[in-house]
């Protein structure tokens, strides 16, 4: 039997309650422990490595994990130690805001995939967080969406979009 490491698992604990934080795991999960931290020590709250309602995480090449901290309006990244990076994003419907980001996702570009779910669109940034393009609008034609709650990529550049509220998947040439 292989007794190598098994994968890491990244997933947010708690989500909608207060514990709301963000544990890693084996994929046997024989080892669990606090995997991003803060000055504050993370759990509930809207200061820096704190969550409120983490509903999606993802990580990148280089190991950084994406939070999409849903009730504070953010995304926040921490590097592969878990500390602190950055975060952005603020409520409401402009450029890089967001109302509900639900998932995050990252492309091998190093891009960043936001599910806005109360803005019902896709937004995309850089590593950094510099917004470069947005799409979708509220309905159920083709772009459109009705609180997406899912983002995927895959190597060929293609966005998987799971579109919650028409009970669909939307593929996209990534733009």
């Amino acid at each position: 039997m292989d007794s190598s490491p098994l994968p890491t698992a990244w997933r947010p604990t708690g989500a909608g309650t207060s514990t709301s934080r963000i544990r890693a795991t084996t994929a046997s999960r024989s080892s669990t422990r606090t995997a991003l931290s803060s000055p504050r020590g993370g759990g509930y709250g809207s200061g820096i490595g704190q969550f409120s309602s983490p509903y999606g995480v993802a990580t990148d090449g280089s190991g950084n994990v994406y939070v999409a901290d849903t009730y504070n309006r953010r995304i926040q990244k921490f590097d592969t130690s878990g500390s602190f990076l950055t975060a952005w994003g603020s409520e409401g419907s402009g450029d890089g805001q967001f109302i509900g980001p639900d998932a995050v996702a990252t492309d091998g570009s190093g891009n960043v995939y936001v599910a806005d779910a109360g803005n019902h669109r896709i937004q995309k940034f850089d590593a950094s967080g510099t917004f470069l393009t947005a799409w979708g609008s509220y309905g159920s034609g083709d772009g459109q969406f009705v609180y997406p709650s899912g983002v995927a990529t895959d190597g060929d550049g293609n966005v998987y979009v799971a579109d919650w509220g028409s009970n669909r998947i939307q593929k996209f040439t990534c733009p």
